[in-house]
C-alpha cells in the first residue's frame, strides 16, 4: 500500500528528526534568522540571502531545516530555507495560518483527488440493501452542522422489545480503497475543527452532499439494528447495508426543547429514545464507565470571523442521548467481529479503539493532590482502583473543586488510541469497542465499514475481496491514524488559545472571577470561570508578600502573611497583558 506522508514539524517516521518548523523571521542584515516556535529546537536557524524567499523582519514563516541531523549538536549552526511567508507575527489570522502549516493542515486537495471527485455521480446501487425509506428516521446535530453522518430510529419488535436503529453514511460506497481519494483521506486521517473553519478529511461534495443524510433525500447507509429488552440490555443486533430517506433534521436545542416541554414533532418517539439512552447511561456509569464532566467552550463569531463572545458549551440531554446511541453502535460493531472470530477460530483484521489502564504513578499523584480537599482513593501505587475513581467523580459533582479534580483525573488517564489488538476500553468500561459512526471525518471508521462489509458477506463479491486488509496494513493504519488524531487535537488546542487571546486583547484592565488551575514556582495559573481563558499571575506581581511554592503539599504560601493559595481556590483577577505570539496572558490579583 503506497501512502504519502504528511508534511509537519515531525514528519520523519522512525527518526526523531524535525525537518520543518514555523517561527518568526528576524533580519540581521546580510542574513536572517528564524526563531522557532517549537520548544524542541532551542537554537535559531540561520537563513542566507538566497533562502529568505521575500520574508521581511517580523514575519511569521514556515521553513525547511537544511541540516536536520545537526539539531542535537549545539555547536553546529542550523541552516534553513523559508518555504512560506504568512505575514506579520502577532496578527491572529497570520498566527492561525502558521499553526496550520506547523501541523500539516490544508483545505486544498491534490488535483488527482479533485479529478477523481468530478467523476463521482449521485448513483444508488440498491442491490443487497434494506430499503428503509418509508421508516421514521431522522438526524440530530448541532445547529451549524453541514455534514450529517448519522441518523437514528426506534421501533418495537413482535415481542415488545425496543429496536434502536443507528444509520451511518455509507462513505465506503463512494470512497474506494486505494483510490486517490482514499489515499488522501488516509494521509489526513481525520477532519480538524479550528473554531472558524474545518479542514475536512474528504472533499465537500462527499462530506456535505453525497454522504450527508439530508432530510427528504435518498441516501446510502450502513445500519445496525440493536434489540434491547425492557431493562435496555442487548439481546440481539444486526448490521446491514441500507438506503434511507431522513424525515427530519433536528438540532440538539430543538430536541431538548421538545423533551423539556413535552410538545413538538415526534415527541413520543424522542421521549422513548431519551428514556432508553438514560437507562443505557445509568447502567454504564453504575458498572465500569468513568463519568468525566469536562467543560468545553464555543465561540460566537461575527460576519468577518472575529470572536465576539465565548461561552461554555451546554451539556444537553439531547447530546447525551445521541452519544449513548453512538457508543452502542460502536460497541456492537466490535461484538460482531469478536463473535465471528470465535465462530471461525481465526484472528480477523480489525481496528479497535482501546484505552489502557492509567499509569499507577499518575494515579498516586492524583491521590496526593485530592487529599487536600478531603478525598482519598486509598489505593496502592500498583493498583489504579477504578471503583474508587468512579466514586471520587460522583463525590465531587457540584463541588467548587469539581472542575480542577476532573481535569487532573483526565490528565492522569492514558490516551485512547487505535490498535489492531483488542485490549478493551478502560474509560468506557467496555471489553469491545471501535469507531464505526463517523466515516465522513475519521479514517479508521471508513476502514471499519469496509471490514464489516466483508465479514458480513456470506458470498463475497470481487468488490468485497478488494477491501480486505491484512494485519500488517491494519497496524499501519492504526499507528498513523492515532498520530493524526493527536496532531489534530494539538492544532485545535493551539487555535483555540489564539482565538481566546484575540478575544481578550481589547480587555486589558478587565476584572474577572477565576479559579486557580495550577501552581508553579513562578506563580499561579488561573482560569476565568465563565470563559475558561487561562493565564499566569506571577508571584512577583502579588503586592505585600513573597510567595513560595510548596510542591510537596501542592500550595503556595506567603512568607509574611502566611496566606495560602491552592489549586481550586476562587480568586478575583485583573488582566494586565496579552501576547498572541507567545500564546500567553498575565493577570494580577485584585
Amino acid at each position: 500500500m503506497s501512502r504519502k506522508k504528511v508534511l509537519t514539524e515531525n514528519s520523519t517516521k522512525g527518526l526523531n528528526v524535525i525537518k520543518h518548523v514555523s517561527g518568526k523571521f528576524v533580519n540581521k542584515g546580510y542574513y536572517g534568522i528564524v526563531i522557532p516556535d517549537s520548544k524542541e529546537i532551542r537554537r535559531d536557524i540561520i537563513i542566507y540571502p538566497d533562502d529568505i524567499n521575500g520574508a521581511e523582519n517580523g514575519d511569521k514563516i514556515f521553513c525547511e531545516i537544511l541540516n536536520p541531523g545537526d539539531i542535537d549538536y549545539q555547536f553546529s549552526d542550523l541552516k534553513g530555507r523559508i518555504i512560506n511567508v504568512f505575514g506579520k507575527a502577532g496578527i491572529p489570522d497570520v498566527e492561525v495560518q502558521s499553526v496550520m502549516a506547523k501541523y500539516g493542515l490544508t483545505k486544498v486537495f491534490p488535483n488527482a483527488v479533485l479529478n477523481e471527485v468530478k467523476n463521482i455521480v449521485e448513483q444508488f446501487d440498491l442491490e443487497g440493501r434494506v430499503d428503509l425509506r418509508e421508516k421514521l428516521i431522522f438526524t440530530i446535530d448541532p445547529f451549524d452542522a453541514k455534514d450529517f453522518d448519522d441518523a437514528i430510529s426506534l421501533e418495537s419488535d413482535k415481542n415488545g422489545n425496543y429496536v434502536v436503529g443507528v444509520h451511518i453514511a455509507d462513505v465506503s460506497f463512494f470512497v474506494r480503497k486505494n483510490s486517490a481519494l482514499d489515499n488522501e483521506a488516509f494521509r489526513r486521517g481525520t477532519s480538524v475543527y479550528l473554531v472558524d473553519q474545518v479542514v475536512p478529511m474528504l472533499p465537500e461534495i462527499i462530506s456535505n452532499d453525497l454522504c450527508s443524510l439530508k432530510p427528504g433525500v435518498d441516501r446510502l447507509t450502513f445500519s445496525v439494528f440493536i434489540t434491547l429488552n425492557e431493562k435496555c440490555e442487548i439481546i440481539d443486533f444486526k448490521f446491514s447495508k441500507s438506503v434511507i430517506n431522513s424525515k427530519y433534521r433536528f438540532t440538539y436545542e430543538e430536541v431538548q426543547q421538545i423533551l423539556d416541554s413535552g410538545k413538538g414533532v415526534h415527541e413520543e418517539t424522542l421521549r422513548q429514545m431519551y428514556n432508553i439512552s438514560k437507562a443505557l447511561t445509568d447502567d454504564r456509569i453504575n458498572s465500569e464507565s468513568l463519568d468525566f464532566d469536562s467543560k468545553e467552550i464555543k465561540f460566537e463569531l461575527d460576519s468577518k470571523g472575529k470572536v465576539k463572545e465565548i461561552k461554555i458549551k451546554p451539556r444537553l440531554d439531547s447530546m447525551r442521548m445521541i452519544e449513548e446511541f453512538m457508543l452502542l453502535a460502536n460497541k456492537c460493531a466490535t461484538l460482531y467481529v469478536s463473535n465471528r472470530q470465535r465462530e471461525t477460530n481465526m484472528r480477523l483484521p480489525f481496528i479497535y479503539r482501546v484505552h489502557d489502564d492509567p499509569d499507577p504513578d499518575k494515579i498516586s499523584e492524583l491521590n496526593k493532590f485530592i487529599v487536600q480537599f478531603g478525598y482519598n482513593l486509598n489505593i496502592s501505587a500498583s493498583k489504579p482502583g477504578k471503583k474508587k475513581l468512579r466514586k471520587l467523580l460522583q463525590l465531587i459533582k457540584g463541588k467548587p473543586e469539581e472542575y480542577i479534580i476532573n481535569d487532573l483525573a483526565i490528565r492522569s488517564m492514558a490516551k485512547a488510541v487505535y490498535h489492531e489488538k483488542n485490549t478493551g476500553h478502560y474509560g468506557l468500561g467496555f471489553d469491545d469497542y471501535t469507531h464505526f459512526t463517523s466515516p465522513i471525518r475519521r479514517y479508521p471508521d471508513l476502514v471499519v465499514h469496509r471490514l464489516l462489509a466483508y465479514y458480513l458477506s456470506e458470498k463475497p463479491t470481487q468488490m468485497h475481496r478488494d477491501i480486505v486488509y491484512n494485519l500488517k496494513t491494519v497496524k499501519e493504519i492504526c499507528i498513523h491514524s492515532s498520530s493524526r488524531e493527536q496532531n489534530a487535537i494539538a492544532a485545535e488546542r493551539e487555535i483555540i488559545k489564539i482565538k481566546q487571546i484575540e478575544y481578550m486583547k481589547n480587555k486589558i484592565g478587565g476584572e474577572y472571577e477565576a479559579v486557580i488551575s495550577g501552581i508553579i514556582d513562578r506563580g499561579l495559573f488561573v482560569e476565568i470561570i465563565d470563559i475558561l481563558v487561562e493565564g499566569l499571575i506571577r508571584f512577583k506581581d502579588i503586592e505585600g508578600d513573597y510567595f513560595i511554592y510548596d510542591e510537596k503539599n501542592h500550595y503556595a504560601y506567603g512568607r509574611k502573611t502566611k496566606k495560602i493559595y491552592r489549586a481550586g481556590d476562587v480568586v478575583n483577577v485583573k488582566l494586565i497583558s496579552v501576547n498572541i505570539e507567545t500564546r500567553k496572558l498575565e493577570f494580577m490579583l485584585v
